[in-house]
C-alpha cells in the first residue's frame, strides 16, 4: 500500500527534528523496522463477510471448511442453510455408485437373437438391448456391428427390436428447463451419444443447408428420427413436438445466421440407437427392418456384447464433464440394485438421500434427482463437508474429483501453485457451488463446501430465459471469485 505525504507534514517533521538539542540521548531502541511476526500474514487475509459482501451475490451464501482429519470445523456460515448443490450433487450420486455397484462395474450392451441362427439367419427377431450405460457411443455401436457380422450373422427373418428397460424412462430429467437444451435430454436404459443429436446448419443461397446426425470421433451417420424445418420468425427460437416415432423440430430462420452448430435432447433414445445400429449394420452387409419398441426384453442367444468402462472410470468422467445423464443413469442403477426398481427419477433420488444418511452421516440432504440439474434440491454446507470426509474414507472420492486450478484476480490460471483444490463444480443460473479438498502448503488437507444462490432472482425467470438470462453470467463469474478468495484464506490461516 502507498501513502501520500503533504508538504506541510514534511516541513513540520522537520522543524520538529530541528528543535532537538544535538546532544540528545541515542533511542533506546532501533530504529529499523520491526520484524512482523509469524503470524502477520494470517492477520492480512480479508475477513470472511469482507469477501462475501465484496461479491454483491444477493440470496445466500453458504460454507463449511472441515479439517479433514481430525473433523474439526474450521469456518462455517450459513451452515445449516439447505441451497441447491447444482453438479456437486453429482459427487454424492458417485459416492452411490462406487458402494451399491462398486468400482468394477461395467454396462453392458448385448445384441440378442430369439429363434436361435440357422445357416448364417436369425430365425425370429434381433434385439438391440440396453443395460443402461450412459456412455455408449457411434462408435461402440459400429464395433458392435462389427463383431456381429464375425459371429456369421447375414441375415434377419424377423423384425429389429430395441429395448431400453433396464432403467425406468425419463422424458426429461426437469420439467423446468426449455425443450431444446442439451443437458436435459431423455433417459433410458438404452442411450446414445447422451442422448443427442448434432445440429448443424450453413447458408446456402436463400436458405440453409440443414444435417442431423450421430457424431462420433470416426463417424458421422445421418439420422431420420430426428427432424428440423426452418420457419420465417424470430422467436421463438426453438420448438419440439412429439411426433410419435420421431422428434420434430423447427427453428427461426432470424436466429440462424450465416451458419453453426449445437446439439439437441433426444426425447427418443431407443429408437435414435436402434437407427443408427442399422446404418452400421447395412454398412456391414446386413440388412435390417426399421427399428421398432419391445415393450419386454426377450429370450434368446447373446451374439455380441458392449461394455463399458469401469464404474470409476465412467464417474471420473462425469465429475470432470458433468454429464447429467451418467449421473441419471448410474444413480437409478445403484436403486435398482439396492431395492429395486423405482417408479420414478425422483423416487430414486429419494433411495439415495436415504442412504446418504445412513452410510455418510448426512441429516437434512433432499435432492430430487442424482444430477442436480433440478432445483429444488437442497443440501447444507455441513452435510456436504460430512459426507466428503466419509467418502474419503472410505472409497477414496478425493481421487477421482476434478482438479480445480487457482487463479489470479484476472482469472487466469496460475501454474504450479502451491494449494492443490480436488472438487466438484456446480452451476445453475444464479446458483454456484464447489465442494472438495485442498491440500495445503503445509500438508493440511481440509474438506469445504461453499453454496451460492439467489433463488428469488431465479425463480423470476421465465422457461424461455433459463439458458441464458441477463446477468447470470456476471453473477457467476463473481461466485467464482468468492470461492477462490475462500479457498485463498482458508489456505492461509490454517494450512501455511
Amino acid at each position: 500500500m502507498t501513502y501520500r505525504i503533504s508538504r506541510r507534514f514534511f516541513l513540520t517533521s522537520a522543524a520538529s527534528f530541528a528543535a532537538l538539542p544535538a546532544c540528545a540521548n541515542a533511542p533506546d531502541r532501533s530504529l529499523r523496522p520491526e520484524a512482523r511476526g509469524a503470524g502477520f500474514h494470517k492477520k492480512a487475509v480479508n475477513g470472511a463477510e469482507a469477501l462475501v459482501e465484496k461479491a454483491e451475490l444477493g440470496g445466500k451464501v453458504a460454507f463449511s471448511v472441515v479439517d479433514a482429519q481430525s473433523g474439526l470445523v474450521l469456518e462455517q456460515r450459513e451452515a445449516q442453510t439447505g441451497l441447491p448443490p447444482a453438479s456437486v450433487a453429482k459427487a454424492l450420486t458417485a459416492c452411490y455408485a462406487l458402494t451399491v455397484l462398486g468400482p468394477g462395474h461395467h454396462f453392458v450392451t448385448r445384441l440378442i437373437a430369439t429363434g436361435g441362427v440357422s445357416g448364417g439367419v436369425v430365425q425370429g427377431d434381433l434385439v438391440l438391448a440396453g443395460g443402461g450405460d450412459p456412455t455408449l457411443d457411434t462408435d461402440a455401436l459400429a464395433g458392435l456391428a462389427a463383431r456381429l457380422k464375425a459371429a456369421g450373422v447375414t441375415g434377419v427373418k424377423g423384425r429389429f427390436l430395441v429395448w431400453g428397460g433396464a432403467l425406468p424412462f425419463v422424458r426429461g430429467i426437469d420439467r423446468e428447463q426449455p425443450d431444446h437444451v442439451g443437458y436435459n435430454p431423455a433417459v433410458s436404459g438404452l442411450n446414445l451419444n447422451y442422448n443427442r443429436v448434432h445440429f448443424e446448419w450453413r447458408k446456402a443461397g436463400s436458405g440453409w443447408n440443414v444435417t442431423l446426425d450421430a457424431r462420433s470421433e470416426k463417424y458421422r451417420p445421418d439420422v431420420r428420427m430426428a427432424r428440423m424445418e426452418i420457419v420465417s420468425r424470430n422467436v421463438p427460437i426453438y420448438t419440439y413436438k412429439d411426433a410419435g416415432g420421431r422428434d420434430d423440430w423447427t427453428v427461426a430462420s432470424g436466429a440462424l445466421g450465416k451458419g453453426g452448430a449445437r446439439w439437441l435432447p433426444v426425447r427418443k433414445p431407443e429408437l435414435y440407437a436402434g437407427e443408427v445400429f442399422q446404418t452400421f449394420a447395412g454398412a456391414q452387409g446386413l440388412r435390417l427392418p426399421a427399428p421398432k419398441l419391445a415393450q419386454s426384453l426377450p429370450d434368446g442367444a447373446e451374439l455380441a456384447r458392449h461394455e463399458s468402462e469401469p464404474l470409476r472410470i465412467v464417474l471420473r468422467d462425469m465429475l470432470k464433464y458433468s454429464t447429467n445423464i451418467t449421473a441419471e443413469a448410474v444413480g437409478m442403477t445403484a436403486t435398482i440394485k439396492r431395492t429395486g426398481r423405482p417408479a420414478t427419477l425422483r423416487a430414486s433420488a429419494n433411495e439415495m438421500n436415504r442412504w446418504a444418511k445412513e452410510t455418510l452421516g448426512m441429516h437434512d440432504v433432499a435432492l430430487v434427482d442424482h444430477s442436480g440439474l433440478g432445483d429444488a434440491s437442497r443440501m447444507t454446507a455441513t452435510d456436504m463437508t460430512t459426507a466428503l470426509i466419509s467418502a474419503h474414507r472410505r472409497m477414496g472420492i478425493k481421487a477421482i474429483l476434478k482438479d480445480i486450478p487457482m487463479r489470479d484476480a484476472k482469472r487466469k490460471v496460475i501454474k504450479d501453485h502451491p494449494v492443490k483444490v480436488h472438487a466438484k463444480t456446480g452451476t445453475l443460473n444464479f446458483v454456484s457451488g464447489l465442494a472438495g479438498f485442498i491440500d495445503a502448503t503445509d500438508g493440511t488437507e481440509m474438506a469445504f463446501a461453499i453454496f451460492c444462490a439467489d433463488i428469488p432472482r431465479r425463480n423470476k425467470l421465465t422457461l424461455a430465459e433459463r439458458e441464458r438470462p441477463d446477468g447470470a453470467k456476471g453473477w457467476n463469474t463473481r461466485a467464482k471469485v468468492l470461492q477462490q478468495d475462500l479457498i485463498d484464506r482458508w489456505s492461509v490461516l490454517y494450512g501455511s
